[in-house]
């Protein structure tokens, strides 16, 4: 993964990065789980491991960090 040193150990996975990139985008828990195909619960599931991997308190936190690192994340 490219840029994956500012992670640390605790690096999103493709998944993961992905719901990041939908959160990012400003859809909501319902829409990202229709995107990727999953619940609405899988998607809390995975966005309460990827606050911790990350040290993120919110939705907000994310897209910040998100759009922070865009050009460091693969597609």
């Amino acid at each position: 993964m490219v840029g994956a040193e500012h992670f640390g150990k605790r690096a999103p996975n493709k998944r993961e990065q992905r719901v990041i990139e939908l959160v990012a985008q400003g859809l909501k828990n319902r829409e990202v789980a229709d995107q990727i195909g999953t619940t609405e619960h899988v998607v809390k599931n995975y966005l309460r491991a990827i606050y911790d991997k990350l040290g993120l308190w919110n939705r907000v936190e994310l897209a910040l960090w998100y759009e922070a690192r865009r050009e460091e994340i693969p597609a």
